[in-house]
């Protein structure tokens, strides 16, 4: 990852008549979040795709999304195909997207994988296991790794509230916790930095929705789409196992039961990576001993 601008971590450039607003959201720290994810996530919000480029990228992927709506109305069977998708993506990633937000898309499988994990061995009686995603690098997204993420979570719940159900248990809080799934930092690639490499992370998710949209069933889209919601879901998991709702108001994509509409996926899903990496950081928190007084860590 290039280095990282001056004046968006130096307060010494502080102008009071003209302050950078990512400065401000670099240097405080209410809200919990890896570091080197936090600066990936200013510089891709500082950078000049996102401010000139992306609110025209926006409107013309609308624009794809509708007419591909139509074309899949009429043609639902043509050009299904996961593995081209994904051939495109993985091909888009390391040509055209910036090394910062290729590190928060990587980062995201990583710690969403971690974070069910947690889940699912401290439910106590409960044996469903989660399917692990934890890509390194673009190879590994031509395993159709978006849409088996979108699968594995949705057969994850399915899954656990069929066993919860069956053997009468509940998910409740636990005085000592395993958290030895959560990883302090993740061993990936690094992520290429020339001069194509330039397309912010808003506007890599608003080009490759269409392309999503194309390709993939409507089942498949809808549920891609709709995975968003479960933010909730998991949050709810995990605040119960921890005994504390507190990190519920970092969500914002919520109400599974009552669906978002496609077009403001590319918000939601940035909004979904943010819940995601929040929580990963509370737990890790909790592990090295800073929050949540009278929890046990069991190795």
């Amino acid at each position: 990852m290039k280095k990282i601008n001056s004046k968006l971590i130096d307060s010494s450039t502080h102008d009071t008549r003209d302050p950078n607003p990512w400065l401000a959201m670099y240097l405080d720290e209410s809200i919990p979040m890896n570091q080197k994810a936090k600066v990936a996530l200013v510089m891709d919000n500082d950078s000049r795709s996102r401010r000139y480029l992306s609110p025209f990228i926006t409107v013309f992927s609308k624009i794809a999304i509708f007419f591909v709506h139509i074309f899949k109305y009429f043609f639902p069977r043509v050009l299904n195909s996961s593995k081209t998708l994904h051939r495109i993506l993985s091909w888009g990633l390391r040509v055209w997207v910036s090394p910062e937000a290729n590190l928060l898309i990587f980062r995201h499988f990583h710690s969403g994988s971690e974070i069910v994990e947690f889940i699912s061995k401290n439910i106590e009686g409960a044996e469903t296991k989660p399917t692990p995603l934890k890509p390194y690098d673009f190879k590994d997204v031509k395993d159709d790794l978006f849409l088996n993420h979108d699968l594995n979570l949705y057969n994850f719940i399915i899954n656990l509230n069929k066993e919860l159900k069956e053997k009468n248990l509940t998910i409740k809080a636990r005085k000592e916790l395993d958290l030895s799934m959560i990883s302090e930092d993740f061993d990936m690639i690094e992520f290429p930095s020339k001069w194509t490499n330039f397309i912010d992370l808003k506007s890599a998710i608003e080009i490759f929705t269409p392309f999503y949209q194309l390709f993939l069933t409507r089942n498949d889209f809808q549920r891609a789409s709709n995975s968003l919601q479960l933010d909730e879901t998991i949050g709810i998991y995990s605040s119960k196992i921890l005994g504390s709702p507190a990190h519920l108001g970092l969500l914002n994509n919520k109400h599974p039961l009552v669906p978002e509409s496609t077009y403001s996926a590319s918000y939601r899903l940035i909004l979904h990576g943010l819940a995601s990496e929040n929580l990963h950081e509370i737990l890790l928190n909790i592990k090295s001993g800073k929050g949540f007084d009278g929890v046990i860590v069991t190795k």
